[in-house]
């Protein structure tokens, strides 16, 4: 019931809006546009709906130039993203994956920020096919994108206890339980199967989203500390695992944190989502399904760019939201217990976990998994794949974990390791091994600057000035995004790029080590001249003025060479 003191913003719907009412609950006209002979495209307004299928129509940017001057329709091509919970594959689905990527996509498989696979390349003809294979391995892209809540993210840590595997079977129901219940995947690309985990229902119904689902898409991660690898502040709703004498008793809730902005709009902002109180894991899922109500209800489903939780929190007001939330609950909240993060990245090498079991974390940059010239890395994992045992674990920071790897397989592990070069990231700097960027181009149509391609490169010459300065070995997280979206978290970089235009970039600075403060801007619209000089005057004297143990985030505040974001509400002063 909604409650009338709290108000959704005035305004006429958006024009997504109406895709969605006229869409009977996803369908759209997407059955017909995929057998549409005439072009590799589909409409605005189908690929607005394709989202929900977990996939995006794209073009091939670096091509499109000269298509136009051939006077072709753009390259077009589809992004597909496998939902994964908790970023959990076996080696049979990752075969899978790999072999797909050959058929069907560019050869290389994207993993993502959000723990979950990615295919670029795919053409409109071989959609259905490459969706019906990923099903018959147990794998699905249903809610992978659109406006429901995104694969729940789970900290793949390495130790893999007994508490992180509990851990990963509650953020894995809370996954598949949130799902949409509309059939439209199953009609559209299984001819009625159903995906694994999904409920039957007698009559089309979406008890939960509703007809119109959510105003924007809405994000869960679930952290265990000390590690805060899934950037647990980043999230529409966080959970934050509580450990008392080795048992886990519960989770910490927090709500309200988004990463993305539109460049010049002081109405957005990112924000980190606060800690409103405590839940038992059983209780994992309502409390997740009344958060996700409340955004139904009151989101702003008229300005798009104002949709996500986030500010729907910050307009009603967190105490308002939180006695909101306990009204549908019909329990409270018990209050928040203390815990504490160390870090937000990966722990690299072999480490060995509970019942003899070893896990070996892999540097993979830019989460590109392909073949170089130089370092067979996709062959590589396709032969481990084959013989492993256990199962592969995709992290926040788009690295791997080879995992669950027993006693008896390791020396077979460790051989394939050696033979194709697969690497820990160990001899790179540190710098290099806590970076992420996303896809941008030539693939992402919002794209305004490289990011993946590029960020390498920098980091090349970035380098220098670490080596020169004795700062190799020092973490320091350094973040790049084509657009100001956040999909690599860029606020949450000690380090941030934003693309503002080719070869340009907003440079911030200033966000904590941990994920719990985010960044502000230092520079704005500069190319790599200006940010190498910069980071040449301000990297040496973290060097030499640093307090003991103190990460570059804090440094730069405490130095003043940047005032701190105490909140997202002045992310922009």
């Amino acid at each position: 019931m909604v409650n009338p003191t709290l108000k959704a913003p005035g305004g006429a719907p958006s024009d997504v809006e109406g895709i969605k009412e006229r869409s009977n609950y996803l369908r759209g006209t997407l059955a017909e546009s995929m057998l549409e002979p005439l072009s590799a495209g589909i409409s605005d307004d189908d690929n607005r709906l394709m989202k929900f299928h977990g996939s995006y129509l794209q073009d091939d940017r670096d091509l499109r130039n000269e298509r136009q001057k051939q006077k072709l329709e753009p390259a077009y091509q589809f992004m597909l993203r496998v939902r994964t919970p908790g970023g959990v594959s076996t080696p049979e689905q990752w075969l899978v994956m790999d072999d797909l990527a050959d058929k069907y996509g560019n050869g290389t498989l994207k993993l993502t920020t959000r723990q979950a696979f990615q295919m670029h390349g795919i053409l409109k003809w071989n959609m259905k096919q490459t969706i019906q294979e990923i099903h018959a391995s147990m794998l699905d892209t249903i809610a992978a994108c659109g406006d429901v809540n995104r694969n729940v993210m789970c900290n793949p840590n390495p130790d893999q206890s007994e508490l992180h595997s509990e851990v990963f079977e509650w953020s894995k129901k809370l996954s598949d339980d949130l799902l949409p219940r509309t059939r439209a995947y199953h009609e559209l690309w299984l001819d009625e199967e159903m995906v694994a985990g999904t409920p039957q229902v007698e009559e089309e119904i979406e008890p939960m989203y509703g007809p119109l689902y959510l105003p924007r898409k809405f994000k869960i991660g679930v952290a265990v500390p000390p590690s805060n690898d899934i950037d647990v502040f980043s999230q529409d709703l966080g959970y934050i695992a509580i450990v008392e004498e080795g048992k886990l008793v519960g989770f910490n809730v927090a709500i309200g944190g988004g990463m993305g902005m539109s460049h010049g709009d002081k109405a957005t902002y990112p924000q980190l989502a606060k800690v409103i109180g405590f839940c038992k894991p059983e209780q994992m899922y309502d409390v997740a399904e009344k958060i996700i109500t409340i955004q139904r209800d009151y989101g702003n489903r008229s300005v798009r760019k104002n949709a996500r939780f986030k500010y729907t929190v910050d307009r009603l007001g967190l105490d308002n939201v939180k006695a909101e939330l306990e009204n549908r609950l019909g329990w409270s909240l018990e209050e928040a217990k203390p815990y504490h993060f160390d870090h937000n990245g990966d722990r690299y090498g072999w480490v060995k976990g509970v019942k003899g079991k070893w896990h070996f974390t892999l540097f993979v940059e830019g989460g590109r998994i392909a073949d170089f010239d130089d370092y067979q890395l996709k062959t590589g994992l396709r032969e481990i794949a084959k013989i492993h045992t256990g199962d592969f674990r995709l992290t926040a920071n788009q690295n791997l974990v080879i995992a669950n790897v027993s006693s008896q397989k390791k020396k077979k592990v460790e051989a394939l390791i050696e033979q194709y070069g697969l690497t820990d990231g160990k001899h790179y700097s540190a710098l290099r091994r806590s970076a992420l960027a996303c896809v941008s181009l030539p693939t992402c149509g919002l794209a305004m600057a490289e990011a993946e391609r590029y960020l390498p490169k920098l980091i090349d010459k970035i380098e220098l000035i670490v080596d020169e300065n004795g700062l190799t070995n020092k973490e320091i997280t350094i973040r790049m995004t084509g657009c100001p979206n956040g999909c690599a978290r860029h606020a949450l970089g000690e380090i941030g790029f934003i693309g503002k235009a080719p070869g340009k970039y907003n440079m911030y600075l200033g966000a904590a080590h941990d994920g719990s403060r985010l960044s502000k801007m230092y520079r704005e619209n500069i190319g790599e001249e200006e940010i190498l000089s910069v980071l040449g005057d301000i990297l040496p004297r973290y060097a030499k003025e640093r307090e003991q143990d103190e990460h570059f985030g804090d440094f730069v505040i405490r130095a003043g060479i940047i005032n701190a974001t105490t909140d997202g509400t002045n992310f922009h002063d």
